[in-house]
């Protein structure tokens, strides 16, 4: 395979693009989750959205305690409303996050496991390091992703993002920060059950149950994903619901700390049990089985034609 490619200028070195011993590129690996999650953020924003009006409606709009069937309800009831604006809320800062919040992550965690020297799978450490390094990127478009979305029951309609970014820039842009503290616990979450374990998990999954049955990649993939996913969703709609709490309030208005969203969680608690606690755990699940899915199946999708492009044109031979 080659061992010097085009150059980009002063962006990228040579070796960004240069083929691995897995038999794809830096720059392929890279553009292959791209695709991937950008494949998986327009499939899944319904029940991106579902879920976030469930753990949003957990108050009413005097601030007072929903219970959770309740908020349920109203949830529901905004998406027989508005269906096709619900569904859709959110999906233009997501997609634009698929650049601006997963090249940062991406970058960083497919960074550093090729440093360590491992291109072709992703551990501990690299996933460690994404999680915390990426958080400041990635929290302004969840935040404009949530606020898209928090006032749909008093206005019926998404808030336009120029409103957002000009109240935010009203305060010199620092709301568009809240929710970065339980966003890195989230990430990590993410990257060590999603980006580490479920590709490990459905390996091990591929080569017990390949070898006996006639599971292709995808199946092993879904049988995977609907493994990690529970643990995934118990680990994270906690750290999920204190960023629903601290970026669905109002720009304009005083910012919730993390202190002050813990305490709100646990009055929740108090009055609903573990229900409060834990609103949007089962759409949680269903949406880290789709996404999960969805997300490496785009990705592998890619790697493969990546791969098999690099086999046709002399770059790459398999051992």
């Amino acid at each position: 395979f080659p061992t010097t490619t085009t150059k980009m200028g002063l962006l990228y070195p040579d070796e960004y693009f240069v083929v691995k011993k897995g038999g794809l590129s830096q720059f392929q690996t890279m553009t292959a989750y791209l695709g991937g999650s950008a494949f998986q953020t327009i499939c899944d924003n319904p029940i991106t959205a579902y879920r976030q009006l469930v753990q949003q409606y957990a108050k009413d709009l005097n601030g007072k305690p929903v219970d959770p069937k309740v908020a349920s309800k109203e949830a529901k009831a905004i998406f027989y409303a508005h269906p096709l604006a619900a569904s859709l809320s959110g999906v233009g800062p997501r997609l634009v996050g698929v650049g601006f919040k997963r090249i940062p992550k991406f970058g960083i965690l497919l960074g550093i496991s090729f440093f360590m020297g491992d291109a072709s799978d992703v551990g501990f450490v690299a996933a460690t390091g994404a999680s915390i390094l990426s958080a400041p990127f990635i929290n302004p478009i969840r935040m404009i992703e949530k606020q898209q979305r928090a006032f749909f029951k008093q206005t019926g309609a998404v808030k336009p993002i120029l409103e957002i970014v000009r109240e935010a820039a009203a305060k010199n842009f620092a709301p568009l920060f809240r929710g970065t503290i339980p966003l890195m616990g989230h990430s990590f979450a993410s990257a060590i059950l999603g980006l580490v374990g479920q590709p490990k998990l459905q390996k091990y999954i591929q080569s017990e149950l390949g070898s006996k049955t006639n599971l292709g990649r995808s199946a092993t993939g879904l049988v995977a994903s609907a493994v990690v996913s529970p643990l995934y969703v118990v680990v994270t709609n906690p750290l999920s619901r204190l960023e629903v709490i601290m970026q669905t309030n109002s720009i304009a208005g005083k910012p919730i700390t993390v202190v002050q969203a813990i305490k709100e969680m646990a009055q929740d608690m108090t009055q609903f049990g573990l229900a409060g606690v834990f609103r949007g755990q089962g759409i949680g699940i269903a949406k880290a089985v789709v996404s999960l899915t969805l997300f490496h199946e785009g990705r592998m999708w890619m790697m493969d034609q990546f791969k098999a492009y690099n086999i046709r044109n002399g770059y790459y031979t398999e051992p």
